[in-house]
């Protein structure tokens, strides 16, 4: 039988109250408890034991989740960008400043929860933007694109560490190779928007970069090093993440909709991105 860690993370200083509760839940042993700096701690669970996630988060303030004792440092790193690794969804952001936000948040949202066609979604919400200046990408990126907490601490722990990190994305490589840059990962790969005499055309370059071209891109890192998807860790929040997360042997849903959540195999509600060090054993 498989021996389990539960890994406890937050935003900041672990919570004790919400610890107690959550040993407590799991019937753990606090004497075991094993700090994996400020913000996260590991138990080892019980032989077979199995809680219930849903019961043993309620009213928490911390991230709580299991992962196998064996195997858990991983050779790749491959994460979404929008929303996963910046705070905001950049195709939104960029609509604002064409003046049509509410209706490209829209259809962003309903492809994000699994509900439309990324392609389809990806061709309707571009169409909207044509004739902006490719000047407002740049104003954009300055403007409106952050990091999210831990996401350089993250991907430099993991560089540090002889992983590979990949930033893979259905927006656009205006903000992937930025954002790639700013975090550190190695390599980025997202759509190309079309340009014409100084402003969008309207229309993404083919082929489209959506959740089918996420999991190759896995699997060709994969490839690329010899080793097997369990060896990889994923992050994403939507829909178009979900065979990439399920692929990967540490599948981690960021913030994640309820299409991923339910798929992946770690949740993280409150923590940072530094949490996914922790459910690897490293610290930062």
């Amino acid at each position: 039988m498989t021996q389990k860690i539960a890994v406890l993370t937050a935003a900041g200083p672990l919570p004790r109250a919400d610890v107690e509760t959550a040993l407590a839940r799991l019937a753990a042993d606090p004497a075991g408890l094993k700090p994996l700096g400020a913000s996260a701690a590991e138990v080892a669970l019980p032989a077979g034991a199995a809680p219930d996630m849903d019961a043993l988060r309620e009213g928490l303030c911390l991230d709580v989740n299991l992962v196998p004792a064996e195997g858990r440092a991983k050779r790749i790193l491959i994460a979404d960008m929008d929303s996963t690794i910046i705070g905001v969804e950049c195709i939104d952001e960029l609509a604002d400043f064409a003046g049509v936000k509410p209706q490209v948040a829209e259809i962003t949202e309903r492809a994000m929860r699994g509900e439309l066609d990324f392609e389809q979604a990806i061709d309707a919400r571009v169409g909207l933007l044509k004739n902006l200046s490719t000047g407002a990408l740049q104003q954009c990126y300055d403007q409106r694109v952050r990091l999210n907490p831990g996401a350089r601490a993250l991907v430099q722990a993991m560089n540090a560490a002889g992983a590979r990190t990949a930033l893979v994305s259905g927006g656009f490589t205006f903000f992937t190779s930025r954002v790639a840059a700013a975090a550190g990962f190695a390599s980025n790969q997202a759509n190309v928007l079309d340009e014409a005499d100084g402003r969008l055309a309207g229309t993404v370059r083919r082929p489209v970069l959506g959740r089918e071209a996420k999991a190759a891109a896995l699997r060709a890192l994969c490839e690329e090093l010899g080793v097997g998807p369990e060896a990889a860790v994923a992050i994403g929040d939507g829909a178009n993440d979900l065979d990439m997360i399920r692929m990967a042997g540490l599948g981690v849903a960021y913030r994640a909709k309820p299409a991923l959540r339910a798929e992946a195999d770690a949740v993280l509600d409150h923590s940072d991105l530094t949490a996914v060090l922790a459910l690897q054993g490293l610290t930062g």
